[in-house]
């Protein structure tokens, strides 16, 4: 099956690219991501658009990006995304894939979305215990930096750190050890999935929206 992958530039997603790969049903042949077009970033990661392509690159796949408002009300969302699956489909695309994890909710939401486009929706890392699955990614050679954090549920001075064992080892308890309950959101920076790293380094830190945002830049810190 030809599939794009759903790409968030986090540790998911791109744990999800490496999984597919090792599935010979399955060809992935591009990423799908949405960017915000006032700020030119990932939503919610907060990535740079620069950053993003340097991860498409390396990961040696096209990068297929929906440019939203800021902020997006559902209906524009979802008539974008819709131009998008027709787009796939017109490209002798058969499913798309998510990084998601076990909130249902969000498993249903894309699901319904999917219906009547002709595409299969995939879910490759889903079910997985998180606690697993969060210690095979770090075990696995994943490395990501923490560039978002919901202080409502993990503590600010988490943003910009590395995701690795011993981030993991610091999680009060409560705190899904992939951040699944919307604690935190990453940038994949290096990995099996990538031919080679794409080095970042932390700026400065801050707070919009109720949020706490680690700015990453490229190339290491001087």
């Amino acid at each position: 099956m030809k599939a794009w992958l759903a790409w968030s530039s986090g540790k998911d997603s791109a744990w999800a690219l490496h999984v597919l790969r090792r599935d010979a049903r399955v060809e992935v042949a591009g990423l799908l991501t949405t960017l915000s077009a006032a700020r030119c970033r990932v939503a919610m990661h907060d990535v740079r658009v620069e950053l993003l392509l340097a991860q498409a690159e390396s990961a040696g796949l096209p990068l297929h990006v929906v440019r939203l408002p800021d902020p997006c009300p559902n209906d524009e969302y979802e008539t974008a995304m819709r131009a998008a699956l027709e787009a796939a489909r017109g490209q002798g695309v058969e499913g798309v894939a998510f990084g998601d994890l076990f909130l249902e909710d969000i498993r249903r939401y894309r699901e319904t979305q999917m219906a009547g486009t002709g595409l299969a929706p995939l879910f490759p890392l889903w079910g997985r215990p998180t606690r697993e699955l969060a210690h095979e990614m770090v075990g696995g050679g994943l490395r990501a930096r923490l560039t978002c954090v919901d202080p409502r549920r993990l503590d600010a001075s988490f943003a910009g750190r590395e995701f690795d064992q011993s981030l993991l080892d610091a999680f009060p308890p409560g705190v899904d050890p992939c951040g699944e309950n919307g604690e935190f959101h990453t940038f994949a920076w290096d990995g099996p999935m990538f031919a080679r790293p794409v080095p970042v380094h932390p700026l400065e830190v801050s707070e919009r929206g109720g949020f706490v945002y680690a700015d990453l830049a490229a190339g290491d810190a001087a």
